[in-house]
């Protein structure tokens, strides 16, 4: 499985489904967002699709950015089950991720 990329109109079906849905908002234009794409990328190829993730542009996708209160990019959300466990702002190390998405 590869990376997805969500819109407002498809985000709630991406989420709302079994299992541990990472999800990264970004902007093109933002440099920290591309600091952060190759290691949400190998963490995605590392979770052999056990784990989907799935990218939403806030510049593209304003309803679910607001939604969210996304108020810096990049930030990332955790869902288990549809539900929101986890959300943070900033570059966040592979160990991070592999650790919020392993407990829940």
């Amino acid at each position: 499985m590869a990376i997805q990329h969500a819109t407002d109109s498809t985000f709630k079906g991406m989420v709302q489904t079994e299992g541990v849905t990472v999800v990264n908002f970004w902007a093109s234009w933002c440099g920290p967002c591309r600091m952060f794409a190759p290691v949400l990328e190998e963490f995605e190829r590392e979770a052999k699709g056990s784990i989907k993730v799935v990218k939403v542009n806030v510049d593209d996708n304003p309803a679910t950015s607001s939604q969210f209160q996304i108020m810096s990019i990049p930030t990332t959300l955790i869902f288990k089950d549809g539900k929101l466990l986890y959300k943070e702002s900033g570059i966040l190390p592979k160990h991070v991720l592999k650790q919020h998405t392993a407990s829940n």
